[in-house]
């Protein structure tokens, strides 16, 4: 406190009031930093630099995945104890479900996966949904395929209208980045894009096996959900688009040089370490 006053007050006064020797004080102020002070500055520095170049996305658990991937030793609390003595935070997620129409799923069409988003191989299970994006011109559909053994996103498209060809140029571009032809579960709701004639015989012309949701339940697709929920979290909510181009190229940035590269990191460390890919904690942004 006397410290942070000095610049306004007496230094021999305040430590009168405060019943404090000033020789004291001055031994304090001159004291060396300990080891593990001056460690934590270290630290601190990387984490506000790590904060920053997230735009302030990041909370405590995803920068440690970080520190970690740079092969720092640290703890999560210690990185969660200095982002919070500094005023450092990420976004938190605020977890709200609801329910909406779904259309009638085709005949012979299951739920293969049954909220099981686990994957012991890549390319075995993938997940598929469209969301929207406001600008000043309009809406912005984006249509994105996942792979739940790296969480990263295999495949994408956008454009103004929410058709078939949306949906179908994102599969396109994911079975494009698959080296084999072997079976893969592509799971999605029930919209009229995925239900319609000419997806589905789409998907059985490139192996892929469709699985539907349940009626009205968007919890049996939450992998997708999730990732459309951090995208509009950590950067779409957090913009004002005045064209779709502008929008268009945001997101583009978010899954090619954020997203997916931090999954890339992330399944590298857990090779390293020999951790599973998601670990059972609360993230927080």
């Amino acid at each position: 406190m006397i410290e942070r006053c000095r610049d306004s007050f007496p230094v021999r006064m305040m430590c009168r009031c405060l019943k404090v020797s000033h020789s004291g004080y001055y031994d304090w102020r001159d004291r060396p930093l300990s080891a593990r002070a001056e460690d934590n500055e270290r630290l601190l520095v990387r984490i506000q630099s790590l904060h920053a170049d997230s735009d302030g996305v990041l909370g405590a658990p995803r920068i440690w995945d970080d520190l970690r991937h740079e092969g720092e030793v640290c703890s999560l609390n210690r990185v969660a104890r200095l982002m919070q003595a500094n005023d450092l935070q990420g976004i938190p997620q605020k977890r709200r479900w609801g329910k909406k129409p779904s259309g009638q799923r085709p005949d012979g069409i299951q739920n293969h996966l049954e909220r099981d988003f686990q994957a012991d191989t890549p390319n075995t299970k993938w997940v598929t949904d469209i969301t929207y994006i406001d600008t000043d011109e309009g809406w912005l559909y984006l249509s994105a395929v996942k792979d739940l053994h790296t969480g990263i996103v295999v495949g994408w498209s956008m454009g103004p209208y929410q058709t078939r060809d949306l949906v179908l140029q994102a599969v396109l571009m994911a079975l494009w980045q698959r080296e084999d032809r072997s079976p893969v579960i592509l799971h999605s709701d029930r919209g009229c894009q995925f239900t319609s004639g000419e997806y589905q015989r789409f998907l059985k012309g490139h192996n892929l096996v469709c699985s539907m949701s349940a009626v009205g339940s968007c919890a049996d697709n939450a992998a997708m959900e999730g990732f459309f929920g951090m995208l509009k979290r950590e950067r779409v909510n957090r913009r004002k688009y005045r064209t779709r181009a502008e929008a268009r190229a945001d997101v583009f940035d978010y899954i090619e040089r954020f997203y997916n590269p931090r999954r890339r990191r992330q399944l590298e460390v857990a090779k390293r370490n020999v951790l599973p890919l998601t670990k059972p904690s609360v993230e927080t942004g």
